[in-house]
């Protein structure tokens, strides 16, 4: 049956001289694979340039629960980004966000949250000039709240670590080694305070985004065993430096 629904382009790999097999983050079926065949060809209603990176697509999709690939009959981009394809820093956060997200993101079912705050946030993204240099590591963080790993906000404040394990503020050392010390555990705490108007509020120095950013993947990978290396994190770190 053909159905439409709202998507977030997430990654692409090769299939054939003409094809794509895209991995979209849809509104209506969660993370779904879909066969796009032609897509190279003069002729082909599916133009290659709506795949970017968290592009905001309409979509109209061949769908049938169970399988593991689908057809798009088409996808359009829903206002087309207006800065994010041209300020380097905006398009080198999403680059990085978008593969995090495809390593993240597994459940084949709606999260309508979900998808709307990937969805405003990078609508956000393309309309300020303000606190753009700590965006990836506000989505970071709000992410967690739709990833089941959101740190409970008590004792941040008088905390001295922040335990990544249990994802909870604490007073003594734990007893393992993966924590922030009390220096990131206060920078931390500041993430609970910012919302999308506020990021300028995150005056972190260069060295200080660096360590908060290394302390959240690493929270990220205790808890997502498939995170792996991240490749586009080099770039990034060189873009923002």
């Amino acid at each position: 049956m053909l159905e439409k629904t709202r998507g977030i382009f997430l990654h692409a790999v090769k299939y054939s001289e003409t094809s794509l097999i895209a991995t979209i983050y849809t509104e209506a079926y969660g993370r779904q694979s879909f066969i796009i065949n032609g897509i190279r060809s003069k002729n082909s209603p599916v133009k290659a340039a709506a795949f970017q990176p968290l592009y905001l697509l309409d979509l109209e999709i061949y769908y049938k629960a169970g399988k593991e690939i689908h057809r798009l009959k088409n996808a359009r981009i829903i206002d087309p980004y207006s800065t994010i394809p041209f300020d380097i820093r905006k398009s080198t956060q999403v680059l990085f966000l978008s593969e995090i997200l495809f390593k993240c993101l597994r459940e084949e079912e709606s999260n309508p949250e979900l998808f709307e705050f990937i969805y405003h946030s990078m609508t956000f993204l393309d309309l300020t000039d303000s606190g753009v240099g700590n965006f990836h590591i506000w989505f970071l963080f709000k992410l967690t709240l739709f990833l089941g790993i959101y740190p409970s906000e008590d004792n941040s404040k008088i905390s001295n670590f922040f335990d990544l394990q249990s994802a909870l503020f604490v007073s003594h050392e734990p007893v393992h080694n993966q924590f922030a010390d009390k220096q990131l555990t206060v920078l931390f705490s500041r993430l609970f305070d910012v919302d999308f108007s506020s990021l300028e509020k995150l005056d972190y120095t260069h060295n200080e985004r660096r360590l908060v950013l290394e302390k959240l993947l690493e929270f990220y990978k205790i808890h997502f065993d498939n995170l792996g290396e991240i490749r586009s994190l080099s770039v990034l770190k060189e873009v923002l430096k």
